[in-house]
C-alpha cells in the first residue's frame, strides 16, 4: 500500500487536563539535540488564543497533559497513544523559539515516551526537493479537521495556494500567508508543497524537472486564519522552528 509520505508524519493530537479531554489538534515529530519531541502550535498547549489570552475549550479548562496518537510500528493501520506532561508544578512543559519566544506560536514537547511507535520525524533545517515556492503556488495543510480522520485514519490534506510571496515575512515575523479553506483541529498541522509525480520547477533551476515519484517540500506548521470570516492563513516558515530545534539542550 503506497501512502504518501506527508501523510505518516501529522498526528493526532489530544489536550487533556488530567484525563478529561479538552481540544484536539495535529503536531508533527522533529529530532532536536537529545531526542524527538513535538511541534505543534502554543495555543494548543497552552489552550489560550495566541493573541487574546482568552481560555479556548467551552469547558473553560487549560491542559495539562497532551495524548500523541503514533502509527503502530509493524501494522499499517494501528496506533499507540502516549501522554506527555504539559505542565510541572504549574510552569511550561515545553520550549519556545529564542527569540521570538511566547509571540511565536508553534513549541516543541520532549517526547519521552513511544515504545512501538513506528516515527516519521521532519527536518524543517533540511526541507526535502527546493520545489519553487511562489504565490499561487498549490500548498497542503495535512492534519485533522474536528479531530476527524480520512481513510485508513490518516490525516486529511485540505490543499490551497500561496497567499503571499514565501521569501518575505508577514506581519514583520518568519511568517508566510495560505489561502486555504481549513477548520479547528488543524491547528499545527505541517504544510508541504507536494506533488505526486511529473513536473515540477526546482529552486535557482530553469525549466521543468522531471520525477517519477512523489516530491515534497516542508513549507512550516499552520497556526490559523487571519481572521474568522476568512480562508486566509498564517504558517510559521520551516526556517523558524529549525531555530527552536537548534536552540534546544544538549
Amino acid at each position: 500500500m503506497d501512502i504518501a509520505t506527508p501523510a505518516l508524519q501529522s498526528l493526532r493530537i489530544e489536550m487533556h487536563f488530567d484525563e478529561k479531554p479538552l481540544s484536539i489538534g495535529t503536531g508533527f515529530i522533529a529530532r532536536g539535540r537529545n531526542g524527538m519531541y513535538l511541534i505543534t502550535n502554543r495555543h494548543n498547549v497552552t489552550g489560550r488564543d495566541q493573541h487574546t489570552g482568552a481560555c479556548l475549550s467551552p469547558q473553560s479548562g487549560i491542559p495539562n497533559n497532551v495524548v500523541i496518537r503514533y502509527y503502530k510500528a509493524d501494522s499499517p493501520g494501528e496506533f499507540v497513544s502516549y501522554r506527555e506532561p504539559l505542565l510541572t508544578n504549574g510552569d511550561p512543559f515545553w520550549f519556545e523559539h529564542p527569540y521570538l519566544g511566547p509571540t511565536a506560536d508553534f513549541v516543541a514537547v520532549k517526547v519521552t515516551n513511544a515504545p512501538g511507535a513506528i516515527i516519521h520525524p521532519i527536518d524543517p533545517a533540511s526541507v526535502g526537493l527546493p520545489i519553487k515556492l511562489a504565490p499561487a503556488e498549490p500548498v497542503s495543510v495535512i492534519g485533522f479537521p474536528f479531530g476527524l480522520t480520512g481513510p485508513g485514519s490518516l490525516p486529511i490534506w485540505a490543499t490551497g495556494f500561496l497567499a503571499s510571496e514565501p521569501h518575505l515575512d508577514y506581519d514583520g515575523v518568519p511568517q508566510i500567508l495560505i489561502d486555504c479553506r481549513t477548520r479547528p483541529g488543524q491547528s499545527g498541522s505541517p504544510v508541504f508543497a507536494y506533488r505526486s509525480t511529473g513536473s515540477t520547477h526546482i529552486e535557482g533551476g530553469f525549466g521543468l524537472n522531471t520525477y517519477a515519484g512523489e516530491v515534497s517540500r516542508f513549507i512550516g506548521i499552520y497556526s490559523g486564519r487571519i481572521r474568522s470570516d476568512s480562508d486566509i492563513g498564517t504558517v510559521w516558515k520551516a526556517s523558524a522552528i529549525a531555530e527552536l530545534l537548534e536552540s534546544l539542550p544538549e
